[in-house]
């Protein structure tokens, strides 16, 4: 699984075996806030440096208009998004990069713990500046 071509490939694969345990355990039907909870727990056992429910700032043309909450912010890199619904729609993908853009980071995962099987979806911010500047998102 792990691709070098990708980015951050061997993070997300880490936090994509996690997220495969808790589905493999709990299954579908849970609401995501037990998913968040059980992940948690798995990143932990994993090893992985994380922050659960992060407060990060949104900001528009370098002006600071507001506040979201990502579920995990993964080795102060990867965004992790979860859902826990029956079938992914575009607009919990295009939620996805839009928190990408507003937190300026480059790479993240939208995880359905609602399906059958568990859905993982790898999202790149192509608009991703690597410079520290205003608008850059620190912790």
């Amino acid at each position: 699984m792990i691709n070098d071509q990708y980015k951050h490939s061997d993070i997300t694969e880490k936090i994509i075996g996690c997220a495969m345990k808790v589905h493999a355990e709990l299954g579908n039907g849970f609401q995501e806030v037990i998913y968040q909870r059980a992940l948690a727990i798995e990143l932990r056992e994993a090893g992985l440096d994380f922050v659960r429910e992060q407060e990060m700032q949104i900001y528009y043309k370098g002006y600071d208009i507001g506040t979201r909450r990502v579920d995990f912010l993964v080795e102060d890199c990867i965004m992790v998004e979860l859902k826990a619904v029956i079938l992914l729609e575009d607009v919990h993908l295009a939620q996805a990069i839009n928190y990408l853009e507003a937190y300026n980071l480059e790479i993240g995962l939208l995880i359905n713990f609602g399906a059958r099987s568990l859905v993982f979806k790898r999202v790149k911010n192509h608009k991703y500046k690597s410079y520290k500047g205003n608008n850059q998102i620190t912790k």
